[in-house]
């Protein structure tokens, strides 16, 4: 039953997500913000919104932070991992012969805000973990780092940067800014609901299958919480948004490590990082190291493909993201 419980929060979320991300464009497009920024602001807060519930439940009702850290830190790890997907999907030639430069600014700030997290972990167990009352001193550091690579990333497209996602006028014609609205909060109400039952089901994984908390929360809890971005990023790939796509995983990855300072200030008994295991130090450094190999395909832009499925710049994040899996599995706490 615990299995079916799992795949049914996953469906739901996957399902609801894909209804998200759609409402999300319609009322972009219906209000005139512009699809470029929606997809790496209000499609990447939209699409991590279940990593944001499952990691304020999980600190505030089941008490298992384990699970929260997993879960952003694992997600992070997981959406690098889709990238290997949407190079898989365009058949054409490699996607980061296609993909803009710019994209490589949010993964800058990806890499120092999930570096900073990774090191928090190591500093927390030797006792250099400082406080703000029951806040870590990272946290405001994560939300005023958040806060600047948005208006960063914003003012650099305004300047520099082409539009990330081809606009066409009025695809939406037959569905008003009403429906839109109400549609976004119905699908919101879905993925909200099983966000929060989602770490109840994790905990009974961990405690029927033996498995390790942090285990649990990177691999299986990330996965079904990455379920939006998984469906928003094959509909993009499809229909050749290929930089709504990249924006919106790499736009994800900062707003996950904004999760970890949200759920920091939910967790009362002390500054979150100092309270899981430093296992989790691993997905951190295997994100940004996936992270840094991403910026190199998008520099260099290698060409070609490998048996005509992916490039070598998937074949090393897929390898990375097996290796992390292996090392949690391992030695979780």
């Amino acid at each position: 039953m615990v299995w079916i419980k799992f795949l049914f929060c996953l469906v739901v979320i996957g399902l609801a997500g894909a209804r998200l991300s759609r409402y999300g464009d319609v009322i972009a497009e219906k209000t005139g913000l512009g699809r470029n920024w929606v997809g790496l602001v209000l499609m990447a807060t939209v699409t991590s919104l279940p990593e944001l519930v499952t990691g304020v439940s999980a600190v505030t009702v089941v008490g298992a932070p384990n699970i929260a850290i997993g879960d952003v830190l694992g997600s992070c790890v997981f959406n690098l991992l889709i990238l290997v997907v949407v190079d898989y999907l365009y058949r054409e030639e490699s996607v980061y012969t296609r993909a803009s430069r710019g994209h490589i600014l949010a993964a800058g700030f990806g890499v120092v805000l999930i570096g900073l997290t990774g090191l928090s972990l190591i500093l927390a167990p030797l006792g250099a973990d400082l406080a703000i009352g029951h806040v870590g001193a990272y946290t405001p550091l994560f939300i005023l780092l958040y806060l600047l690579a948005m208006r960063t990333v914003y003012q650099y497209q305004r300047r520099e940067m082409a539009e990330f996602v081809e606009e066409s006028a009025a695809r939406y014609e037959d569905v008003s800014l009403r429906e839109a609205v109400i549609g976004y909060g119905m699908a919101a109400g879905f993925v909200v609901a099983a966000g929060t039952w989602l770490p109840f089901v994790g905990e009974d994984i961990a405690q029927q299958m033996g498995w390790q908390q942090s285990f649990v929360g990177t691999l299986f809890v990330a996965a079904a919480t990455s379920a939006p971005e998984i469906a928003v990023t094959i509909a993009a790939v499809r229909i050749g948004a290929l930089d709504m796509a990249i924006a919106n995983l790499l736009g994800s990855n900062l707003f996950d490590i904004l999760i970890v300072a949200i759920d920091d200030i939910f967790y009362l008994p002390g500054p979150i990082l100092a309270h899981v295991s430093p296992v989790h130090a691993v997905s951190a450094f295997s994100a940004v190291i996936m992270t840094g190999i991403a910026v190199i395909g998008l520099f260099y832009r290698p060409g070609g493909k490998l048996l005509r499925t992916v490039g070598w710049i998937s074949v090393f994040l897929l390898a990375l993201y097996l290796i992390n899996s292996w090392v949690l599995y391992r030695y979780g706490a």
